[in-house]
């Protein structure tokens, strides 16, 4: 069990305009903010130790679509910002890093070239590479979680862990975005004491945080329930201790 959960507000960016979608489907975004950068200094303000930014154009053109307005959340925010969407070439990673980005977060990346992540965490510290379980009943969805695998969770954990990264993100696709419950029976299969699992999907109420403390999670990825209302920010941090 985690002496504390990190609670990470997620920016979730579709052609400049901060969204949230309903399990992973694009035609299905509600647009809550049209300055998402006014959004991640609102976020910061309210406490937030970190942030989540997930280019959802990148997502699902493989290229970053968003890059700009992910630099200027970057330079203006003092707190650190993981980044994920459209991450599939080595030099998009090194530009990244290069503009100030804490953590890259690869999800297509891990199943279609592994060498890329290998060297990612030979090259950088591997605290800084978190590899996306992006998972639709049990097995890994690609490609802005269009594609399908026969990849189970668990194999592409082990795979991973042989080349060094260390920091997973499991979201369940079918509760991301629906304000139910996460999928903690998932997230208990995963958590080990050899790699550290940050959960999201599903996140709803305090009481989900709770559980996920003491299930022993690293940290919490909270989207659509913080921009409902459903979760205050300033309380979830509160009983993330």
């Amino acid at each position: 069990m985690t002496a504390e959960l990190e609670i990470i507000p997620a920016i979730d960016l579709k052609a400049g305009q901060c969204v949230r979608l309903y399990q992973g489907d694009f035609g299905m975004s509600t647009v809550y903010s049209l300055d998402p950068l006014a959004v991640a200094i609102n976020w910061q303000t309210e406490g937030a130790k970190r942030l989540h930014v997930v280019d959802l154009d990148g997502a699902s053109s493989g290229k970053p679509r968003n890059y700009d307005l992910v630099g200027s959340i970057v330079q203006r925010l003092s707190i650190p910002v993981q980044v994920g969407g459209g991450i599939r070439e080595l030099e998009v990673a090194r530009q990244l890093m290069d503009i100030g980005v804490d953590r890259i977060v690869l999800g297509t990346t891990a199943i279609q070239n592994i060498d890329m992540v290998k060297y990612l965490c030979s090259e950088y510290d591997p605290n800084r590479i978190i590899v996306a379980l992006d998972a639709r009943n049990g097995f890994i969805a690609i490609n802005g979680w269009k594609e399908e695998t026969s990849i189970s969770v668990r194999e592409l954990i082990d795979q991973m862990l042989d080349v060094g990264v260390v920091r997973f993100l499991y979201t369940d696709i079918l509760r991301d975005g629906t304000l139910t419950e996460p999928n903690f029976p998932a997230i208990m299969d995963l958590v080990s004491t050899k790699y550290h699992i940050v959960a999201s999907g599903g996140i709803s109420e305090i009481a989900h945080l709770g559980h996920l403390l003491r299930i022993g999670v690293e940290g919490a990825v909270i989207g659509k329930a913080l921009y409902t209302g459903g979760i205050d920010l300033k309380q979830a941090l509160s009983a993330s201790k």
